[in-house]
């Protein structure tokens, strides 16, 4: 059974979590400071970005997450930027006088097709808006979803010994969810996860790549027996799901246990994004990051320890690609041998493998036998 932290982290560890009118205030200055370029100081306005990359993010295992370097980028008025610019501020007064202002949201599609009404400066494609909210939540420091912004995307599954804490959007009444009583099922997790509250009994929190694996463990209520919270990614997670993660595992004083397919998919993407971030939301990496989590497999060596060479596939060229350039390029990777050590012996033997590969050995072995025995042991990667 994984142990859970000595004491709770400080909340003071915890990220805070910026205020509407304190996202306003930002905004206001914004708009103060091209103001006063033009009007007063007589030259061209700038508007100043992070940059977002690998390239410009540093790995302190300290903090736990990709922190964003010094590097920016400029956005100066000009003839050739007239446009963008123009989108960006008019982009900025959107966010304030129809979300802040009137506590409302909006998904990113929807800024799209409002900007129709935005005369020259409209969007002509989505992308073009997708990317200047990017710059946005990245210049004032603040993920989107805190400002009136929902991604597409669901958020990922919940099932186990966990009462979610909602509420009425309209009317403000308290809502209980018990993530142990919906039958068959799971509960969703929302878009914007802030306000949740948590009450939970459990003593770690299973976090699984594959939607089939999570429903398998949830039709044997495998919860019950391991006393633990089921989350399903379904993927690489989503923002609202990796938020939620890290919400729940702080309030609670967690561990949390990652079981994904062990490929460099799996290890390099999925996992790392969840843990540490990744350097495109660099800037947001410490709301989204899960620097608690360990891994628990598919690991290389599971392959040997559990009978599995014959349930494998062979690696790809793509495979082989995303795991030297983890080794080489990925800050993460480059500070855990564990993790350089595991991507070599993959590489090594030259197969991947999949969650589901355990049912070599029956249906249920993966929960009567597999996680029961990594857990009791209790080694796992960083």
């Amino acid at each position: 059974m994984p142990k859970k932290p000595a004491k709770p982290a400080p909340a003071s560890d915890a990220p805070l979590v910026t205020s509407r009118q304190g996202v306003s205030d930002r905004i206001l200055r914004v708009g103060k400071d091209v103001y006063e370029d033009i009007v007063k100081k007589l030259r061209k306005p700038s508007l100043r970005f992070p940059i977002r990359s690998l390239a410009n993010v540093k790995y302190d295992p300290k903090n736990g997450y990709f922190e964003i370097r010094g590097k920016t980028a400029t956005r100066t008025l000009s003839y050739n930027t007239v446009k963008t610019f123009a989108q960006s501020m008019r982009l900025l007064a959107t966010t304030k006088k129809d979300l802040l202002d009137k506590n409302d949201i909006a998904g990113k599609r929807e800024i799209y097709y409002n900007s129709k009404s935005w005369g020259e400066c409209r969007f002509d494609e989505q992308p073009e808006s997708d990317t200047l909210l990017d710059d946005m939540e990245a210049m004032l420091g603040v993920n989107r979803e805190q400002i009136g912004y929902i991604p597409e995307e669901r958020g990922g599954d919940v099932a186990g010994p966990l009462t979610v804490i909602d509420q009425n959007p309209s009317s403000g009444e308290e809502v209980r969810i018990n993530c142990a009583r919906l039958g068959t099922g799971a509960w969703s997790i929302p878009s914007r996860v802030e306000h949740l509250g948590f009450e939970c009994k459990a003593k770690f929190i299973l976090v699984i790549e594959t939607s089939s694996l999570f429903q398998r463990l949830v039709h044997h209520r495998y919860y019950e027996t391991a006393n633990c919270v089921l989350i399903s990614m379904s993927g690489v997670p989503t923002r609202a799901c990796r938020r939620f993660i890290r919400r729940l595992a702080d309030d609670r004083n967690l561990p949390v246990l990652v079981f994904t397919d062990g490929d460099p998919y799996g290890y390099c993407n999925i996992y790392r994004t969840l843990k540490v971030g990744s350097g495109q939301a660099a800037h947001i990496n410490k709301f989204f990051c899960v620097p608690q989590a360990h891994y628990l497999g598919v690991t290389p060596q599971d392959i040997i320890d559990y009978d599995l060479e014959d349930a494998t596939h062979p690696l790809e060229e793509v495979d082989i690609k995303r795991a030297r350039d983890a080794m080489k390029n990925d800050p993460f990777i480059k500070h855990h041998k564990e993790w350089q050590d595991a991507l070599n012996q993959m590489l090594k033997m030259g197969v991947r493998i999949e969650q589901q590969a355990f049912a070599k050995h029956g249906l249920n072995y993966v929960l009567d036998t597999y996680l029961p025995a990594k857990i009791k042991k209790g080694k796992f990667l960083p």
